[in-house]
Order: C-alpha cells, then sequence, then structure tokens
C-alpha cells in the first residue's frame, strides 16, 4: 500500500470518528431538550415525571369520579339498610363532584373537548346526551347537597345518590373508550401536546400546585370515614 493510500484511509477514519462525535453530541442534545420539554409538561405537576396527556389527564379525573361514586354507593346503601352514616360525608363528597368533576373537569370537556368534535362533526349524537348529562348531573348534584345540609338520611335522598351514580358510571366509561380516542384523532398530535400543558396550567390555577393529589386525599378520607378505605374489601 502507497503512503498516499495511508494517508487516504487515515483521514477517512478521523473523519468517521469526528462524524459519530457530532452524532453523539447532537442525540444527547436531543435527549436533554426532550428531558426539558417533558419536565415543562410533566406530569400533575412533578417535573421529573413524563408528560400526561389530555385524555391520561381526563381519565384521571374519571377516577376520583368513581371513588367518589363509591362512597355514594355505601351511603345509599346504608340508608337503605337502616345503618348509621354521617350526613356531613356525604355533603363533602357532593363538594368534591361540584368543585372537581363539575366545574373544573366538566368544563375542560365543554370548552375544550366537545367543539372540536362537534366542528368536526365526530361523535356529535354523544356529545349531545354527553351535554345533557353533564345538566342533568348539577341538578341531581345540588339536590343531594341540599339534602345532606337538612342532616337526614332519607330514602329521597338514596334514590338522587342512585341516579347519580347510574348515570355517571356508563357516561365516563363512554368517554373513555370512544369520545376521548376520537378527540385525540381530530386534534392531533402537536396541539394535544399543548393542550395538555393547559388542563395542568388551568388545574393549578384553580385547585393549587398539588390540586389532584389533594383532591384524591380528600376522596380518601371520605372512605375512610364509611370504612370502605381497604381496596381488599372488595375482593369476592
Amino acid at each position: 500500500m502507497t503512503r498516499r493510500a495511508n494517508e487516504h484511509g487515515d483521514g477517512r477514519r478521523a473523519f468517521l470518528r469526528a462524524a459519530a462525535s457530532t452524532a453523539g453530541l447532537a442525540i444527547v442534545g436531543c435527549a436533554t431538550a426532550a428531558a426539558q420539554r417533558e419536565g415543562r409538561a410533566g406530569g400533575r405537576g412533578h417535573p421529573d415525571e413524563a408528560e400526561v396527556t389530555p385524555g391520561e389527564a381526563l381519565m384521571q379525573e374519571h377516577g376520583v369520579l368513581e371513588r367518589t361514586l363509591l362512597v355514594y354507593d355505601e351511603a345509599a346503601r346504608r340508608i337503605d339498610q337502616g345503618e348509621k352514616l354521617d350526613v356531613a360525608v356525604i355533603a363533602r363528597a357532593a363538594d368534591v363532584i361540584r368543585r372537581f368533576v363539575e366545574e373544573y373537569h366538566e368544563k375542560l370537556e365543554e370548552q375544550f373537548v366537545f367543539p372540536r368534535l362537534e366542528a368536526a362533526r365526530r361523535q356529535v349524537e354523544l356529545v349531545a346526551v354527553l351535554r345533557r348529562q353533564h345538566e342533568r348531573g348539577r341538578e341531581v348534584t345540588g339536590d343531594v347537597a341540599r339534602q345532606a345540609a337538612a342532616g337526614s338520611a332519607t330514602p329521597a335522598l338514596a334514590r338522587a345518590l342512585r341516579a347519580f351514580e347510574r348515570m355517571y358510571r356508563p357516561h365516563a366509561a363512554r368517554e373513555d373508550t370512544v369520545l376521548f380516542p376520537a378527540f385525540r384523532e381530530v386534534i392531533g398530535g402537536a396541539a394535544y401536546r399543548e393542550l395538555g400543558e393547559s388542563f395542568e396550567e388551568e388545574e393549578h390555577r384553580r385547585f393549587g400546585e398539588h390540586g389532584f393529589e389533594d383532591t384524591v386525599a380528600e376522596v380518601a378520607r371520605l372512605e375512610e370515614a364509611l370504612g370502605i378505605g381497604d381496596l381488599a374489601r372488595f375482593t369476592p
């Protein structure tokens, strides 16, 4: 092999080493930028967690709703069976429904989710039913709150609790399995991520930095007050 060929080989190896080094730095830079973006849009106020998408956030909020429905269910059962019930627990549960579900969670759906689907002519009939159920749910919550404030564990209160529960379990299930997937298809990836940040900002504005976690803890205290805080007790 001639000296010229050796020089050519040495030059090529040096070029490849430099290119690999540059690519490595680029990859690290991209990974760092991505981590910073995830930190800014981190889940539920924690900058070191992965990004929470709008659909995930709404479904987590449905978890708060479902756990509050368990409180409603246990209260209605106690009324039906004539067992002891502190009606103040129901008043507090209705307040969680009003503040977190109706005035926050449902308002997000009505402001951001429903209009986009209607504009795209997707799931229009479903959206109409969900809107009406939001309205009816607020009426029932008002009825529950009034009866609970009166301090009487009456059959009428049990009926109101069961009516709310009966409507909202299929309501939330239909949103999780039909509405939210359709919404993600309509809005597109970039706008979907940005909306997740808007949701989190609104949550913090209304409830503070740890609003979701604080609300979950509040519902857990209601469960404990009714003796249903132990998940194992639901195992058949």
